[in-house]
C-alpha cells in the first residue's frame, strides 16, 4: 500500500500495514491484528506522542536493564514486525537473548520470526523449551531453559498480562510497552512503558546507551525515584484530559 507522508494518519497507516505484512509473511498472527487495532485506539487517545511519563518509565526501565545479570527480551509477532531491528540492536547492547514466545505457538510461526530477526542481524533466538511458568495453563508456560526460565529481568512488550503476572510470582522482575495503561499486563508489571512501541524502542536504546556510563548507584537512584503507579494514573490523567478537551472544541 502506497501511502503518502502527507496523510495525517501516516505513521499509524504505515504501521497497521507493517502488521497486516508481518500477517502474510506468517510473522503474526489474525489474533495479532486484533491485539494491534486495540492498542492502535489507545494510542489515539493518548495523542500519539511519548508523553513525560513514558519517558519515567524508559529512565528507569534502561536502568534495571544495566543492572540486570542476566535480562531476556520476550518477543512474539507483533513485536517482531513493528519492531524487530530495534530488538536486535538491543539485545546486542545488552547482550540479552531474544525469546519467541507466542500465545497462539506454531513451530512453523517460530521459526518465520526466527528467521527474520537473524536476517536483521540476531544471534541469539531461543525458542521454548526444557522450561514452564508455574501458575499458567495457557501455552505461554512454555519458555526457554537457557532465557526466561534463568532470567531475572524480562522485557515483555506489547500485552500479556497472565506471564506478566506470572513472571513476578517467580521473582523476576517485569518490564513492558503497553498502550493501555488499564491493561493487566499494565497494571502488573514494574515498570510500564505507556507508549507505542514503534516510537519507545528507539528512545529506550538511546536512553541505555546513555546511561551505560552511570554508575550502579546512578542507576540504582533512578529505580529508587521511579512509581509505576504514578506513571499509570498519569496516563489515564492524559487520556482524560484530551477527551475533556476534545469534547469542547
Amino acid at each position: 500500500m502506497n501511502i503518502p507522508k502527507s496523510h495525517p494518519r501516516y505513521k499509524s497507516l504505515l504501521s497497521r500495514e507493517v502488521v497486516v505484512s508481518g500477517f502474510k509473511n506468517g510473522l503474526t498472527s489474525l489474533a495479532g491484528l486484533t491485539a494491534h487495532g486495540r492498542g492502535e485506539t489507545f494510542d489515539y487517545l493518548l495523542g500519539e506522542e511519548t508523553f513525560f511519563f513514558a519517558h519515567a518509565a524508559l529512565d528507569a526501565a534502561a536502568s534495571l536493564l544495566l543492572l540486570s545479570k542476566f535480562p531476556v527480551i520476550s518477543v512474539n509477532g507483533n513485536t517482531a514486525a513493528l519492531a524487530g531491528r530495534e530488538l536486535v540492536e538491543l539485545s546486542e547492547i545488552l547482550d540479552a537473548p531474544l525469546e519467541i514466545n507466542l500465545f497462539h505457538p506454531e513451530k512453523e510461526r517460530e521459526r518465520a520470526i526466527s528467521k527474520h530477526l537473524k536476517y536483521l542481524g540476531a544471534k541469539k533466538v531461543l525458542t521454548p523449551g526444557g522450561g514452564l511458568i508455574p501458575f499458567l495453563r495457557s501455552n505461554r508456560r512454555m519458555i526457554s531453559r537457557e532465557g526466561q526460565k534463568k532470567a531475572d529481568v524480562v522485557l515483555v512488550p506489547l500485552e500479556d498480562g497472565d506471564r506478566t503476572e506470572a513472571l513476578i510470582k517467580m521473582g523476576k522482575k517485569v518490564i513492558t510497552i503497553d498502550l493501555n495503561p488499564l491493561s493487566r499486563t499494565a497494571q502488573k508489571a514494574d515498570i510500564t512503558i505507556v507508549d507505542h512501541i514503534v516510537r519507545s524502542m528507539p528512545i529506550l536504546i538511546k536512553k541505555i546507551t546513555a546511561l551505560k556510563k552511570e554508575t550502579p548507584e546512578a542507576l540504582r537512584s533512578i529505580l529508587g525515584q521511579y512509581d509505576n503507579e504514578t506513571v499509570l494514573k498519569d496516563a489515564i490523567f492524559q487520556i482524560n484530559q484530551r477527551l475533556t478537551k476534545l469534547s469542547y472544541e
